[in-house]
């Protein structure tokens, strides 16, 4: 496949079906000669995305290295170019393989209304990005056009298009709801990845930080005014806090699409 040149958009490693077949075709040779001519053995992209997928998640994005993911593996690093042409492409099949983690409802469960099927979906990514606290970059990054990643819209889609609203009002619910779950999951990704680094527990850090900012010049006097709202909010711990700010928030998103089904 020819490479883009400057300016032009970039394409997806799921696009280039030219690439996978000479690749199919190129190790199916290899195999055949015992695995000869350079290709390691006991290498295949699947095993590679899976540790790309643990180094990213270990140390982070920015870490991440063609060098890095070869030591691991035991091979060098030019032999993952029989996988990938770059890096870019590597790191959207992790991108993919992570939303394959995400478990999808029976859209046939007559038993099962769209209200909890949608906020399962939004819990479900919700987690995804704070667990790959990576994802969330990419996501932006890329076309995100895998198979898993069309699995997971399409269930959306077909979700949010049974709850009445009009075929023009589809993509705006869709929109509201997964585009503030990826605004909450990606900050309290970066939230717990901030966290694990000062090596204290959540509420600890929670606490100490509500300490200085009740201290601080010019932050002392937003958070007096916010207490009763700290309080009012309830939850024993940040998780429950968290949780609480979600849930309520999501129920709003949902109230809103109920509202709008009934206005007609």
């Amino acid at each position: 496949m020819a490479k883009a040149g400057a300016g032009a958009a970039r394409g997806s490693v799921w696009l280039d079906a030219k690439d996978r077949h000479d690749r199919h075709d190129r190790q199916e040779r290899q195999d055949r000669r015992g695995g000869r001519g350079g290709q390691p053995s006991g290498l295949d992209r699947e095993r590679i995305t899976a540790v790309s997928v643990r180094l990213l998640d270990a140390d982070g994005l920015e870490k991440f290295s063609m060098r890095r993911l070869a030591g691991e593996l035991n091979v060098t690093a030019m032999s993952l170019y029989w996988y990938v042409d770059t890096k870019d492409d590597l790191l959207e099949l992790a991108l993919d393989a992570a939303f394959g983690e995400l478990p999808l409802p029976d859209l046939e469960d007559p038993d099962a209304g769209w209200r909890d099927q949608l906020r399962g979906l939004a819990a479900e990514y919700r987690a995804l990005l704070v667990r790959h606290s990576w994802l969330s970059p990419l996501a932006g990054r890329f076309l995100n056009i895998g198979p898993n990643s069309l699995a997971f819209s399409r269930v959306v889609q077909r979700v949010v298009r049974r709850t009445g609203l009009p075929a023009h009002g589809v993509t705006g619910a869709i929109s509201a709801v997964f585009q503030f779950v990826y605004g909450y999951g990606t900050i309290e990704g970066h939230f717990f990845a901030r966290i694990a680094d000062t090596g204290l527990s959540a509420d600890e850090y929670f606490q100490q930080a509500m300490s200085l900012v009740s201290e601080a010049l010019g932050s002392a006097e937003v958070y007096r005014e916010s207490r009763d709202i700290m309080a009012a909010r309830g939850g024993d711990t940040v998780a429950e806090m968290m949780d609480r700010d979600f849930v309520f928030a999501l129920d709003l998103l949902i109230a809103g699409i109920e509202a709008m089904v009934a206005r007609g």
